[in-house]
């Protein structure tokens, strides 16, 4: 940390009275941070490109958590104490800030079969691969990004060989099973309708699944087709399976119903039972999956704990070390990672050392601001461990270890929606928490494309710095890895940097606006490199945010 003070009452002439107003902030939560400028030409763990990442970086001695949210929606992102932004129209895979709308999240088949797995093996122990499963990465897997400077928290030139290698394709099939899925789901309840006494029907074909675009040709159907080609007019139309499925229960509910009653048969409406079985075919939430009590006998115990990242809180003091071993498990096994590339070190720069100052104000949520561990215990031993920052409006996961023995699990996946249930919960006292930030979208590698799948979700607009459905984006990624989402070309970044003087620096101790700097500063001007710091945090952040200069 640096240590700094106001030095208001050494300063003489008219200064020392502005001076003190801004010394008077220095009691309080305050962000400090060194900015280290340009960084080129290192490793890419998604593309193999040996010196195509672009980025800017800049070391947090500490940090507001309304500056880091604030930060987060210009792109930025922090790796332990080391936050950086990619460089996105320079660096070789362009990685956009995704965020999540947990609020109107519905789960998708494929995380329902990872929710339903879960329970399954808690209950009755069964760890048994269920067909069609999707194994996907943890939300940030990649440390290759965490290099600051002189705190090298991943050596460029260490990187392990596992990160650097192509996408296999059996990876990439795994990552596009779920849509596969839906398009078939949906593909079975297709209907085909009878159309008496009306002229020749025109059919437009649809190209297969995956495909966004229609055909261009209609096909005009005059004749009866050929057995197998299609609907046969003679015979009743089809009928979908949903509503088959709704009359079979229909009609159960009907007969349990007069069996049950007493004397004459049931005179219940049927629209009551309609009513009834409609709210029964509601879709399930991640809740129903997620606080579904087990049975008494059950084979395991599943415990999540939330433990602040401090070393003066208890319990991730006594749970460190078996949490650090579990990391080097996780980096070895996954990333191929050396026992010297994941040691305790390692582990406490990586995801231990946080710039985030622990908030508690009465608003706020009852765990408070900050970074914390989300501890998963299976039978009193750690599994799976998800950092994850809370901040203003939002949880942002930094990054998830798990150990290995349990991956039939798929852990990343469930983490999220556990994250996602979390994020829920906060809301019911504090209402601006609601959105899931899942860090970078990468589309330009399809292994990484996966966090696209949790919807509704957002896109940042690398220029305007504007959220974007991501329904509205992928079209456009599909022909450029770097895009503007803004479609209005007039519009502009709102929050840029306007009045470079006003920009916040600590000199000598000294808190004073840049423009008081300057005047005081000896030897070259470092005006441009300040430029570029202020115009990348924004000028709300720069105001309010401490540049360090020695």
């Amino acid at each position: 940390m640096v240590a700094w003070r106001c030095r208001a009452q050494s300063v003489a002439g008219g200064e020392a009275p502005e001076l003190c107003t801004l010394g008077r902030l220095c009691t309080m939560h305050c962000t400090v941070v060194e900015y280290r400028g340009w960084k080129e030409g290192y490793p890419c763990g998604y593309c193999a490109s040996a010196q195509g990442k672009v980025s800017m970086g800049m070391w947090a001695h500490s940090m507001t958590v309304q500056d880091y949210q604030d930060l987060l929606d210009r792109g930025w992102r922090r790796s332990g104490k080391y936050v950086y932004k990619p460089i996105m129209n320079q660096t070789c895979c362009p990685q956009y800030t995704i965020r999540c709308r947990p609020l109107h999240f519905q789960p998708s088949k494929s995380h329902k079969k990872v929710l339903k797995k879960m329970l399954k093996f808690l209950a009755k122990g069964d760890s048994s691969k269920v067909a069609g499963d999707v194994t996907e990465e943890p939300m940030d897997s990649h440390g290759e990004d965490a290099v600051a400077c002189s705190f090298v928290l991943k050596n460029a030139s260490d990187i392990s060989q596992s990160e650097l290698k192509p996408l296999s394709v059996e990876e990439t099939e795994r990552v596009e099973t779920e849509d596969n899925d839906e398009e078939e789901e949906m593909k079975k309840e297709v209907i085909v309708k009878k159309v008496a006494s009306e002229p020749p029907q025109i059919c437009a074909d649809k190209d297969s699944a995956g495909s966004s675009e229609r055909s261009d040709s209609a096909k005009l159907v005059h004749t009866t087709p050929k057995p197998g080609k299609g609907a046969d007019l003679s015979k009743p139309p089809c009928r979908k399976a949903k509503d088959v499925r709704k009359e079979r229960k229909l009609h159960k509910l009907l007969q349990n119903q007069t069996h049950t009653l007493e004397g004459s048969p049931s005179q219940a409406e049927p629209q009551v039972l309609l009513s009834q079985n409609s709210k029964a075919n509601q879709p399930k939430s991640i809740e129903d999956f997620i606080f579904v009590s087990l049975p008494d006998d059950a084979t395991h115990q599943l415990e999540v704990r939330l433990v602040p990242v401090s070393f003066e809180d208890p319990q991730f003091k006594s749970s460190f070390s078996q949490s650090a071993a579990l990391f080097a498990k996780y980096q070895m096994a996954i990333h191929k990672d050396t026992p010297s590339e994941c040691g305790e070190y390692e582990f406490t720069r990586f995801l231990c050392d946080s710039p985030l100052e622990a908030e508690n104000p009465p608003s706020g949520p009852d765990c408070g601001y900050g970074s914390f561990h989300q501890q998963y215990w299976l039978d009193g031993k750690i599994i799976a461990v998800g950092v994850i920052d809370v901040l203003p409006y939002c949880i942002s996961s930094v990054y998830l270890y798990y150990d290995p023995d349990y991956n039939f699990l798929s852990l990343g996946v469930y983490s999220a929606l556990r994250e996602i249930a979390f994020i829920r919960q906060l809301r019911e006292k504090t209402s601006e928490l609601c959105y899931y930030y899942m860090g970078f979208y990468i589309h330009s590698c399809p292994k990484m494309r996966y966090k696209g799948q949790y919807r509704p979700s957002d896109l940042l607009c690398p220029e305007t710095y504007v959220w974007v459905p991501i329904e509205q984006c992928l079209p456009t990624l599909e022909h450029s890895k770097y895009c503007r989402f803004n479609q209005d070309l007039k519009a502009v970044d709102e929050g840029g940097i306007k009045e470079l003087g006003r920009v916040r620096v600590l000199h000598k101790r000294i808190v004073m606006p840049y423009s008081m700097y300057k005047k005081r500063r000896k030897g070259p001007s470092d005006e441009a490199n300040v430029q570029q710091y202020a115009s990348l945090v924004g000028q709300t952040c720069s105001e309010r945010m401490l540049l360090f200069r020695n």
